[in-house]
């Protein structure tokens, strides 16, 4: 689908999508559904006009623009692009928690990490990639799901890679402080160890361990440009993501994930989210959304 054909401009582009403050026009969610696309490969339409407004019509008031057709002719131009990364940013859903979709961190410690614990332990590399960190409650629990098995990994060439096209998700991610809901998921013992209680700003917080984060390498990265890896990854998490892409942006991410995984190497994605069309013959379907590649794409080109 073409980038310009995300809303249906056939109807009046004068056509108010949403009001209150700033009016939405069908004219603006078009130019703003193209940008986000080129972008980012995220797909929207005239159903996300609320949701666009939500989280545009603050951001347009602190920039102190007279509505959203100003707003879309500064983050087109040369001079916007440090509001149009800021558009993403806040256009980007950043909805986690720890140990989510649960029954993958169980495969992940019962099914797969044994064999790469061998292998790290031998001497042999070992890499997980977690492809849309958030804030980090992802990668985190992958973190802990290793050390729970392997507390000395840190020691061994067992690392995590955590990504994210927010930088600013990802500096919370770095950080590593949370709130007591967030641990609900967290057991108590896990919390105990690798917990410790902080104070911000008056308020109780808990930030996780030095010896969790030093597993983990947080970089920026957007999954629609170049991927500057050298090796292979064992297990890809990228969950509740590609959800948000149209099938053909959907197809070439699962493309894309296989060129980076050896043979018997894993896949876990979203639990709305299913790898379907060519890229079907790349992975067998080993459990809830759940995936090990098969080896089957002779060309593995990343």
């Amino acid at each position: 689908m073409k980038a310009t054909g995300l809303v249906d401009t056939r109807q009046s582009p004068d056509e108010v999508l949403a009001s209150g403050e700033y009016p939405l026009t069908r004219r603006d969610l078009s130019e703003i559904a193209a940008m986000i696309y080129a972008d980012a490969g995220i797909y929207l339409n005239d159903t996300k006009a609320s949701l666009v407004y939500s989280r545009l019509s603050k951001h347009i008031r602190n920039l102190g623009l007279s509505g959203f057709r100003e707003y879309c002719t500064l983050v087109a131009s040369p001079e916007g692009a440090g509001p149009r990364r800021e558009m993403l940013s806040h256009l980007t859903t950043n909805f986690t928690r720890f140990f989510r979709e649960n029954h993958h961190f169980e495969h992940l410690r019962d099914e797969v990490l044994p064999g790469l614990i061998n292998r790290a332990k031998s001497g042999g590399r070992v890499r997980i990639w977690s492809a849309a960190s958030s804030d980090g409650q992802e990668p985190y629990s992958i973190a802990l799901t290793v050390l729970s098995l392997l507390p000395n990994a840190a020691d061994l060439d067992f690392k995590i890679l955590a990504t994210d096209i927010d930088p600013k998700i990802l500096a919370l991610a770095r950080a590593g402080v949370y709130d007591e809901n967030s641990l609900e998921t967290v057991s108590a013992p896990m919390r105990k160890q690798y917990f410790r209680e902080v104070d911000v700003g008056g308020r109780r917080k808990f930030q996780i361990d030095d010896r969790v984060k030093k597993l983990i390498t947080y970089n920026e990265l957007n999954l629609m440009a170049q991927w500057p890896f050298k090796g292979q990854f064992d297990v890809i998490f990228c969950r509740n993501v590609v959800i948000y892409f149209d099938e053909p942006t959907q197809m070439k991410i699962w493309q894309r994930f296989a060129s980076l995984l050896p043979v018997g190497g894993h896949l876990y994605i979203g639990h709305s989210e299913r790898v379907t069309g060519d890229a079907k013959n790349l992975f067998d379907n080993i459990g809830i959304t759940t995936y090990r590649y098969t080896g089957k794409d002779a060309g593995r080109k990343g």
